[in-house]
């Protein structure tokens, strides 16, 4: 295998720091790591990788067009992976000038800043050269939508088969975008923009949605790593709506092998969704991640512990702090059902506001990925989030000092 060069940006967030860490451990690429080190740009994460002699870190803004130039022209990359963005629905909601800036904007920076250098190149670099976009499943908008719009076969005009329905329910490659979300129409704006400079100029790219990551290195805002902090902490989990919104689970790790299965084997102008097959509720993951911390860190006296502050997560929010957390009528049924027994963490589940505009499901259909790359996720559902927890309990030093950082676990994205 021919040694390239990996300009990775985002490579100290959650994605992209599993993409280095995974080229530099098991491959003998180069990486060069571009990460403007915002509130989830943590380097801490990278600590198994930054003495690597083929590791490099530069810490730029992708919006910075002269700095974005000199890097390309410094460390001559044959392939780019974007994966620098703005990623929480809740902050978009908030700020969503601030997405659009970074995920359209900068998006648009570095399609340029490559264009300029791919038509530097001559010969096989030029040929091989690659430009792989990085985005999600959120940009097709909310699935439960499209299954109501496609219920009836086209050819029969009658109900469909199981086997037809089961195809229907997930996104392709083809599903139609509809994002709900200012972070979401961002993303999708960044791969309208990433397909252009494709058919217009030939810039040769690619382009990958993904469905929810969870795993090691995870920043806690986000569902499972702020669930499993605040079940430790014996603080509530709160869970938007009635918690039967669904996605698709994919562990980062297997996520990270398949994004660099596509930068190096994918096919120019093609897009490839990554799914780990994982549907689950989000009261469902909220429960298993309760199951494995009642085996693995057991608590006799579990209460809820507010101290006035909120929580949020991707898919989680909270009630005011003047709200009874552990009111009957938001409570989980065991608790709901014993009040006093608190000897499991799913007696800490409170049921709160949804968030506005919330899709009720995501399912990727990976079809495409197996059946032309031959990539399949390795873990389950069940061995990831086990792994996942069990990182959380050996690493309070990385958590600890996230917390102690901007992210305090307060809400954003509530109108």
């Amino acid at each position: 295998m021919n040694t390239k060069t990996f300009l990775i940006t985002g490579g100290a967030g959650f994605i992209g720091s599993a993409v280095v860490r995974e080229l530099i451990q098991n491959t003998a690429h180069k990486v060069v790591n571009v990460d403007k080190l915002t509130y989830a740009g943590n380097l801490e994460s990278l600590a198994s990788v930054e003495a690597n002699e083929r590791y490099t870190f530069a810490q730029a803004d992708i919006c910075d067009a002269q700095v974005m130039q000199q890097l390309f022209e410094q460390h001559q990359p044959d392939v780019v992976m974007h994966l620098a963005a703005e990623s929480h629905v809740d902050r978009s909601i908030d700020g969503p000038a601030e997405f659009i800036q970074t995920n359209v904007v900068g998006t648009a920076v570095l399609l340029e800043a490559a264009r300029a250098f791919w038509n530097s190149l001559e010969g096989e670099r030029r040929d091989t050269f690659r430009f792989h976009h990085i985005s999600t499943d959120e940009v097709y908008g909310d699935l439960a939508e499209c299954e109501e719009s496609g219920a009836r076969s086209e050819e029969e005009n009658s109900p469909l088969t199981s086997a037809q329905r089961a195809h229907a329910s997930l996104f392709t490659e083809t599903t139609p975008y509809a994002p709900s979300s200012p972070y979401s129409a961002s993303k999708a704006s960044s791969d309208h923009l990433v397909r252009a400079w494709q058919r217009t100029y030939g810039l040769p790219t690619l382009v990958t949605n993904c469905s929810n990551n969870y795993g090691p290195f995870h920043f806690p805002e986000k569902l499972i790593p702020l669930m499993i902090l605040n079940a430790l902490a014996g603080k509530s989990l709160p869970v938007y709506g009635d918690g039967q919104q669904i996605r698709d689970w994919l562990y980062v790790e297997d996520h990270a092998r398949a994004l660099i299965k596509v930068a190096t084997e994918g096919q120019v102008g093609e897009t490839y969704n990554i799914g780990g097959h994982n549907e689950k509720a989000n009261i469902e993951v909220v429960e298993a991640i309760c199951e494995i911390l009642d085996e693995l860190a057991p608590s006799e006296a579990l209460g809820v512990r507010s101290e006035g502050a909120e929580v949020r997560s991707e898919e989680l929010g909270v009630r005011e702090p003047s709200s009874p957390l552990t009111s009957p009528q938001g409570a989980h049924p065991s608790q709901a059902k014993h009040p006093q027994a608190k000897r499991s963490h799913k007696d800490l589940i409170t049921f709160v506001t949804d968030r506005p505009g919330h899709d009720l499901r995501y399912a990727i259909d990976a079809s495409k990925i197996e059946r032309e790359l031959g990539w399949v996720p390795e873990e389950t559902f069940e061995t990831g989030l086990r792994k996942t927890v069990q990182w959380y309990l050996a690493n309070e030093t990385w958590w600890k000092r996230v917390q102690d950082g901007s992210y305090q676990g307060q809400r954003l994205g509530s109108l």
